[in-house]
């Protein structure tokens, strides 16, 4: 499997710095923890939607 050996974990991690930059790896890994809790959040109001009955989709109007 991948990752198996921290040799494997080294590696990703140079070739991350060489790709992105030093620089930029702090803002991208704070883009990516704000994405997902933005998702979390989207999930649990789903959730909490489909517990309350309510299936997200609007009734359709007679005419």
């Amino acid at each position: 499997m991948f990752l198996k050996e921290p040799s494997h974990i080294l590696l990703l991690v140079i070739v991350l710095v060489v790709l992105f930059g030093a620089k930029k790896l702090p803002d991208s890994a704070k883009s990516i923890a704000k994405s997902l809790k933005v998702f979390r959040e989207e999930l649990k109001n789903n959730d909490d939607k489909k517990s309350d009955g309510e299936n997200g989709s609007t009734p359709k109007s007679k005419k």
